[in-house]
């Protein structure tokens, strides 16, 4: 499985945990005798990861866990069972301390506040802000690093599966607080919560997201020869259902378009039927600029369309394509 079938426009990296108690010599784990090495390789590959996504316009979104002292937690204080904060010389992570504080070497590509997800236990998601600002965002997938591998980055990567986002694990900006218990880890990723992969690839997945590129069958224009008997076919036999914003065409011929994507208009039998054939795909001003360099005839220049920016073009046989851009930035 490729990142390639992912959309940049709608992916956010997510970076979990990059804290001085979970990756710095002198921090909570550190001092507990925890091997913070993994921790420390992932620094630089994540630095370089953050910032070509910062530099794609890719929302790069980060999780800073804290706690309160035992003695001010009174939900964990319910517990009979020891927590694993228990096994660490402190509770890691206490707000307001730097302990808690984004790694120095991470800590300026944080620039965002309003991206800074804070959490009180494991997952991202849990009792936070997260869902709803990749909502916002518009995010459908997610690229996930950080600490600790078998701890808050697993469960942060269940919770966004369980809420059907795509999720892809960048295993070399992934720490574990024991390296064996990585593979298995990622066995169990792969198999049920996303795909692994790792920065360069997506770095250069991100370097090709702007090539042009389609993105699928937008609507198909039929001429019919009765529009009227042709739209009680699609529409009552076949089930069709009928948008009510359809304007008639540039060159005054009703028009009937389908929630389907499929567009009725007079004209046929005894023409081609077909009248056009539209298409979405990515960066079309990349595409106007390709079709002009090929020589292919175009048949209206690039300009607004009725989904957004969009040029009309004919293929070898005449056909008349429209490829449009939705939004473009």
């Amino acid at each position: 499985m490729s990142l390639h079938i992912l959309d940049p426009r709608k992916t956010a990296l997510i970076v979990i945990d990059m804290q001085n108690a979970f990756a710095h010599e002198k921090g909570t784990l550190g001092i507990s005798g925890v091997n913070i090495e993994p921790a420390q390789r992932a620094i630089e590959p994540i630095g370089r990861l953050v910032q070509g996504c910062k530099d794609a316009g890719m929302p790069v979104l980060w999780t800073i866990q804290e706690h309160f002292p035992n003695e001010r937690d009174h939900r964990r204080g319910k517990k009979r069972l020891p927590s694993h904060t228990s096994k660490r010389k402190t509770v890691s992570a206490q707000a307001g301390s730097w302990d808690a504080q984004l790694l120095d070497e991470l800590a300026p590509l944080a620039d965002d506040p309003s991206l800074i997800i804070r959490k009180h236990r494991f997952g991202g998601f849990y009792e936070t802000r997260m869902q709803i600002v990749l909502e916002m965002l518009g995010v459908e997938a997610l690229l996930i690093t950080g600490a600790t591998a078998n701890a808050c980055v697993e469960t942060t990567m269940r919770e966004a599966y369980l809420r059907d986002y795509d999720v892809a694990a960048v295993t070399d900006c992934i720490a574990g607080v024991s390296p064996e218990w990585e593979k298995p880890a990622q066995e169990v990723w792969s198999h049920y919560l996303g795909i692994l992969t790792n920065s360069g690839a997506v770095l250069e997945w991100i370097k090709t997201a702007d090539e042009p590129q389609t993105l699928g069958l937008a609507h198909l224009l039929l001429q019919v020869g009765d529009l009227e008997k042709s739209e009680r076919f699609y529409v009552d036999i076949l089930g069709f259902k009928v948008r009510k914003d359809a304007s008639p065409l540039p060159d005054g011929r009703p028009l009937v378009v389908t929630e389907q994507g499929l567009g009725l208009t007079i004209g046929g039998p005894g023409q081609n039927q077909v009248d056009h054939i539209a298409f979405e795909v990515r960066n079309v001003t990349a595409f106007a600029e390709r079709v002009k360099k090929a020589g292919v005839p175009i048949f209206r220049e690039l300009g607004p369309g009725a989904y957004g920016l969009t040029i009309y073009i004919k293929d070898p046989d005449n056909n008349i394509i429209e490829i449009f851009e939705k939004n473009p930035h």
